[in-house]
């Protein structure tokens, strides 16, 4: 073959050509026999893109990378998706089409560079002001669905890998600090709760939460059967879920088996979780409520609306903010200036509170870990652990009068 150059007089390789335009082209075949072509403008950017390409052909890389975008991966992850429950994939489905489909998913996976899925969960983040809790299931489903293209030869690495990293370690500060009462906006809030008539019945639901550190949906999925009253001890064996079935399907209910293998477990019921609950046994007799609810053939939930169904963790959040409100506008009504208000709370943040009581009484973390039902204590510890402010004030005046004692028997 006789040897070619181009019009500087460049000698172009085996699959090389300068165009007539003056730009260049470069053909090859893959392992499958079929033709493809790039063009480059210069000769420089060619061979830099043709070093790619045999990388990628060495390595195994799907050529037809460059064509598929990260919508066409989520549906064939979707085809072939398996090992998790129906709804939590729907779930899955819906996080995708409500906040990915639309903003990135049409970009090609061979285009896709971590820097674009971290500048696009700081914009989810920041303007359109999303909670760092549910970039994080985006984060799942995105990452999930990409790693298809690693396992398929499309991608080297999945850039989505560690892609929130930077952003929840910004936010974990603030996030924290709202996450669980003081023990003082604690006693604020209980108080509240029994003092006034118009909230008393979401008393004894809130106070179960507050003292086993039960999930919102191992609470609202609890049944009578559950509690032992003889034995003072409930049985986690089911947690309620509540979910989006589609764009304009509404919203459905599904029991499930918990969160994880250790989530099933036993909590011992304080003197207090008890009188919560038969207050609540009593507030259902005394109103004559039957239980309409029958959820995948579980019925005869503990914890019923006023018209006998099942309760859901977006009424109770939005319970909680108007008792915050309540409380906080009569607080600031008749008290002087500088008394306790209490913060903006969610139904988690009753289990972080709960949390946060248990290690200021020192409870052993093991013991933390199995009735929070943890599947490790890490998590019960670098997630939940977080001593308040008022804590640490606490023990330091503590650790301030030791350290006095010592000093003045050393004098």
């Amino acid at each position: 073959m006789s040897k070619r150059y181009d019009s500087n007089r460049r000698r172009l390789q085996v699959g090389e050509y300068q165009r007539g335009n003056g730009t260049y082209e470069y053909k090859w075949r893959d392992k499958y026999g079929k033709r493809h072509s790039f063009y480059a403008p210069t000769l420089k950017d060619l061979r830099e893109k043709k070093k790619e390409i045999i990388r990628d052909n060495l390595d195994g890389i799907n050529i037809d990378k460059n064509k598929i975008t990260l919508n066409d991966l989520f549906y064939l992850w979707v085809k072939v998706k398996r090992g998790i429950k129906d709804n939590t994939l729907k779930n899955y489905i819906y996080m995708y089409q409500e906040f990915v489909e639309k903003e990135i998913g049409n970009i090609r996976i061979s285009d896709l560079k971590k820097t674009d899925i971290k500048s696009y969960y700081n914009m989810l983040a920041e303007t359109k002001k999303i909670k760092i809790s549910t970039i994080d299931n985006i984060q799942t489903v995105v990452h999930q669905v990409l790693e298809v293209a690693v396992e398929d030869d499309y991608l080297r690495y999945n850039p989505a890998d560690k892609a929130l990293k930077d952003l929840k370690k910004t936010h974990r500060k603030t996030d924290r600090n709202k996450k669980a009462l003081t023990s003082k906006e604690q006693k604020v809030f209980e108080k509240y709760l029994m003092e006034n008539k118009e909230y008393s019945r979401w008393q004894p639901v809130f106070c179960v939460m507050l003292w086993t550190g039960m999930r919102v949906g191992e609470a609202t999925g609890l049944q009578w059967e559950n509690i032992d009253f003889e034995k003072n001890i409930i049985y986690i064996n089911q947690t309620l879920v509540y979910y989006s079935k589609g764009k304009g399907k509404g919203n459905k209910y599904a029991m499930n088996s918990p969160k994880t293998d250790s989530s099933k477990r036993i909590i011992p019921m304080t003197s207090n979780v008890r009188d919560a609950l038969l207050l609540q046994r009593k507030f259902i007799k005394d109103n004559n409520l039957q239980c309409k609810s029958n959820i995948d053939g579980y019925d005869d939930f503990v914890f019923l609306n006023r018209f006998g169904e099942v309760l859901n963790q977006g009424v109770m959040n939005k319970a909680l903010r108007r008792i915050v409100n309540s409380c906080n506008l009569e607080r600031m009504e008749g008290e002087k200036k500088g008394g306790i208000l209490l913060p903006y709370i969610s139904n988690h943040s009753l289990r972080h509170t709960f949390t946060t009581r248990m290690c200021e009484a020192g409870v052993n973390i093991k013991v933390m870990q199995e009735v929070l039902g943890h599947a490790s204590s890490d998590i019960t510890m670098d997630i939940y652990a977080k001593a308040t402010d008022d804590f640490k004030e606490i023990e330091m005046n503590i650790f301030d009068e030791f350290i006095n004692k010592i000093q003045l028997d050393y004098n």
